[in-house]
């Protein structure tokens, strides 16, 4: 408990910081580069405050100079301030519609290029990828919760259409990413955080031209996110690769 209240209360006291500096600058020029440099040192700083650890494995397969769709798993609450602050140059996430009600915040989240969703409403889902796609054709990196909602036990949940829909639109590499131990750091309705070592794979970006049809790019992105996964929270039989190499130490950051 106290760990969470040691991340809360630092970002709780950047926020004036934010507030004084950064929104003014972001509300009069218009350019966000400094709220979202700030934004992702806080979140980054906050994660190592609460003592969770990150080792990231696949980070140089990411070339900083191209646009990518990041479609990774999700099993807690730790893991978008563990994972945005990782991903090469700006991004753009798919955020709840309400938090667009907030007037200041709305207009900065907008600024930033977020994305609002309705989970709950297929049109506003369809309206979302639309959106998603003019954020990416801006030269942004997209990243996707692929699954929608985050785990209870660390496996994968079904994964949702929307983002296939998005890539096949975009014509941008998928990078497939695991995010393996903040289960065990943060669980799903869990609030305090325990001491630990979160490991985030990024796999080899996939191409466009390898995409295929629609539900073979989705078994593909969930074969290979699978396969980053410890062998007890795999779907099937656990196989020797480069990424399950991680879980026996073989594998260097």
């Amino acid at each position: 408990m106290i760990r969470t209240l040691v991340m809360l209360g630092f970002w709780a006291a950047l926020l004036p910081v934010a507030a004084l500096i950064g929104f003014p600058w972001t509300l009069l020029t218009g350019d966000v580069s400094m709220l979202y440099r700030m934004t992702m040192w806080g979140a980054w700083t906050g994660v190592r405050l609460a003592g969770v650890q990150v080792k990231t494995v696949g980070l140089d397969k990411i070339d900083p100079a191209r646009t990518y769709i990041f479609m990774s798993n999700h099993v807690s609450n730790i893991d978008p301030p563990i994972l945005m602050p990782l991903i090469p140059r700006r991004m753009s996430i798919m955020v709840k519609k309400e938090l667009f009600r907030v007037p200041i915040l709305a207009r900065l989240m907008r600024f930033g290029s977020l994305v609002p969703v309705d989970r709950g409403n297929r049109e506003s889902g369809i309206a979302a990828v639309r959106a998603a796609a003019d954020v990416i054709h801006q030269g942004l990196n997209m990243a996707v919760y692929v699954e929608g909602h985050r785990s209870f036990d660390g496996r994968l949940l079904a994964f949702k259409k929307g983002p296939f829909y998005l890539a096949e639109e975009c014509g941008v590499p998928i990078v497939p990413v695991t995010i393996v131990g903040s289960h065990y750091v943060m669980p799903k309705k869990r609030f305090a955080i325990r001491p630990g070592t979160v490991t985030v794979i990024f796999h080899k970006p996939i191409e466009p031209n390898d995409f295929g049809d629609r539900d073979y790019l989705m078994a593909k992105v969930r074969k290979v996110i699978n396969s980053g996964l410890p062998p007890e929270l795999q779907e099937s039989a656990p196989t020797t690769t480069e990424d399950t190499k991680v879980h026996q130490g073989k594998a260097s950051a």
